[in-house]
């Protein structure tokens, strides 16, 4: 495998349906895997408009199963045709009532590797989650494709820093972070929470936010969307604040290891000592 994985994330403008939506990142897609990525995500509800900023049950059509809804299968296609490592957020539905912001998995052959669902679940003006999803109930996985081991965060999540050290436990070396945040609510932190995590769990982070206004709110999703290495620096420069973008990086998984035995964070890390972290 490996040292240095060329890495590609999307930052997007909503287009207004759900099909035109999915063949803009399918040729997205494409364009990474031909400046030679191979692995690539998209934003939050990467297939659907931001419908959170209201809550109406009509927006319950954006739902589909994962992996056996049209989206995921689509993917799996997409994976086998470029190659890639994909990570694919979509609105699941389980069963009726039991809804999940989720990221499916899928790896460089086509093969459906796993799910992440949403652990943290805003419920603010403009972010009215708790509506449509439950919370996620299915741990941080990390799962083992063919470019390492890659792991999921989605937006809220970020702000609770127990889910990145877990995924760094679990063995992650790079972890996606697809969000839809937007200027006026958090826009000076996201430059500093996930460089913050990569330095504290020693792995690199692909921080993608969506970009521009959409038709359900006044949110104005600021993109700047970036990848960080373990020591916190950029790994080149970061998106457009106001335009759509593919950014492609070359991520040196070498660097980990150099880290993790300089800082030796996990080995002074005190678990012994934490029981009442995860006290109610």
């Amino acid at each position: 495998m490996a040292t240095v994985v060329r890495a590609a994330l999307v930052q997007a403008t909503w287009t207004g349906d759900t099909e035109s939506m999915i063949a803009k990142h399918e040729e997205h897609a494409r364009e990474a895997a031909r400046q030679g990525a191979k692995v690539i995500g998209f934003q939050e509800v990467f297939n659907a408009p931001y419908f959170c900023q209201v809550q109406e049950p009509e927006h319950y059509r954006w739902a589909e199963p994962v992996p056996d809804g049209p989206t995921v299968r689509r993917m799996q296609e997409l994976a086998r045709e470029t190659g890639m490592v994909i990570v694919v957020p979509v609105f699941e539905v389980e069963q009726a009532g039991f809804y999940f912001n989720t990221a499916a998995v899928i790896d460089a052959d086509g093969t459906y590797l796993g799910k992440y669902r949403k652990h943290h679940i805003p419920q603010v003006k403009g972010f009215w989650e708790k509506y449509y999803f439950k919370p996620g109930n299915m741990g941080w996985p990390v799962f083992d494709t063919a470019v390492g081991k890659v792991g999921v965060y989605i937006c809220y999540d970020r702000h609770f820093p127990e889910g990145w050290r877990q995924l760094g436990l679990n063995g992650a070396q790079l972890v996606y972070n697809p969000s839809a945040t937007s200027r006026g609510l958090s826009a000076y932190l996201w430059q500093l929470e996930q460089p913050a995590a990569a330095v504290a769990n020693e792995y690199f982070i692909a921080a993608i936010n969506r970009v521009g206004q959409e038709e359900y709110g006044d949110n104005d999703f600021y993109g700047t969307s970036y990848f960080v290495d373990p020591r916190g620096q950029f790994v080149g420069e970061t998106a457009s604040d106001k335009t759509e973008e593919l950014l492609v990086r070359d991520l040196d998984f070498g660097l980990i290891e150099e880290v993790r035995n300089q800082w030796a964070f996990y080995r002074d890390r005190r678990p012994d000592a934490y029981e009442g972290l995860v006290q109610p």
